[in-house]
């Protein structure tokens, strides 16, 4: 408590504190932690950090000298062990690798971390990966023409929320385009409305694809999964009950947004056909089960469905796509392509896609199937499964 100085009335008494203030102790301030930006000044950065090198393998670094342990897994391979070094950088080297987007994080004393010398960390609710590409594949930004990627925000009635989706348009739309064909692409459970951007790189393998030519000009429309309404956040919901509870709540909203409010939205903003055959709705995982709801409960709206290694109604029942399935004339005369694709090692959703498939046989749905031998629930599945629908889509 300061004490007014004798002579000094309240006008002074911001006097009186300045006067007092130097006599206060100032608590000792602790040293930063090391970081990537922080090694000794008379070396390169690079040094430090991991990098991608000229024959394809990837060294990885990570500046933690007080860490005691540090391994880093990349993708489902075993932990590579680092080694220390006496500048602080932990280090370790893969083999040759073929061009591809690569996930990967550090072990540092038993605690998951993302490379933070690197500024491409995977987009998740929860982030605790890094990205890397090594170039040499479609998945690398060429000199072709490109496409042009909007972030639109859109005021959901259904939601009641504002909500944020990417819009890719080939390259040369205006809007006295012809009307063109869209898809309406979903991420995965943890993911974000970035992940088809950022890891799935849908805009560069538009942009090749369209470039070869491979595919026809159409719209890309990445919403969000995830609806955040009160009654259905993920972070909400333990695991052992998220098929149960969660599940079947998110994707009724996320269906409703897609019919009340994306889909009007893109016929008022876009010049965008409006016929069923020229709507298709695909995912990956949690965003494979959406394409199904979605999909199978308007086939007056799309004609064409693809779900990705996706959750079926094998593990979360929906009456509507239940009543689809059992009608396969129905599905059959709707449907110009319903692509069905998992990893033969899929310990995630390999039951449902197994139990989906087996009731297609069953009822005799036309659809096109794909296992992708000694893959599991990842990207080197969903990436492939993008590009050959993309390919099948909207040729008449």
């Amino acid at each position: 408590m300061f004490k007014l100085l004798p002579g000094f009335v309240a006008a002074g008494c911001a006097a009186a504190m300045i006067i007092s203030a130097p006599a206060l102790a100032a608590e000792p301030q602790a040293p930063a932690p090391a970081g990537p930006a922080s090694p000794p000044a008379d070396k390169p950065l690079k040094a430090f950090v991991t990098s991608v090198e000229a024959d394809g393998s990837i060294t990885f670094r990570l500046f933690a000298p007080a860490a005691k342990s540090v391994s880093v897994v990349l993708g489902q391979r075993d932990p590579m062990t680092m080694t220390w070094s006496e500048n602080g950088v932990w280090t370790a080297k893969s083999d040759r690798l073929a061009p591809n987007l690569y996930e990967y994080y550090f072990d540092v004393d038993g605690f998951r971390s993302i490379d933070t010398g690197t500024n491409q960390p995977k987009p998740q609710r929860q982030v605790n990966t890094s990205l890397v590409l090594v170039p040499g594949s479609i998945l690398d930004t060429r000199d072709v023409p490109h496409g042009d990627l909007r972030l639109v925000t859109v005021s959901s009635k259904a939601l009641k929320s504002q909500r944020q989706m990417h819009v890719y348009t080939p390259p040369g739309y205006t809007d006295a385009s012809e009307p063109l064909p869209v898809v309406y692409l979903y991420h995965g459970f943890g993911d974000t409305v970035d992940s088809w951007v950022t890891q799935g790189r849908a805009p560069q393998i538009l942009d090749n694809l369209l470039a070869e030519p491979k595919i026809r000009p159409m719209i890309v429309v990445i919403p969000d999964t995830e609806a955040d309404i009160p009654e259905a956040i993920a972070e909400n919901f333990p695991a052992a009950q998220r098929r149960k509870d969660f599940y079947p709540i998110n994707a009724d909203a996320i269906d409703r947004e897609l019919i009340t409010d994306l889909i009007p939205y893109m016929e008022k903003t876009y010049r965008v056909r409006t016929d069923a055959d020229g709507r298709a709705v695909a995912g990956l995982s949690q965003g494979g089960y959406q394409a199904l709801v979605s999909g199978l409960s308007h086939l007056g709206t799309f004609g064409w469905v693809a779900t990705f290694s996706g959750v079926s109604t094998t593990t979360v029942p929906n009456t509507a796509v239940d009543a689809a399935l059992n009608a396969p004339d129905t599905i059959n005369k709707a449907l110009r392509n319903f692509t069905v694709t998992v990893g033969s090692k899929d310990m995630v959703t390999g039951k449902d896609i197994a139990g989906l498939k087996a009731k297609l046989d069953e009822k005799k749905i036309t659809h096109a199937y794909h296992e992708y031998k000694d893959l599991q629930h990842e990207m080197d599945v969903w990436r492939p499964s993008l590009i050959a629908f993309l390919e099948k889509a909207f040729k008449e």
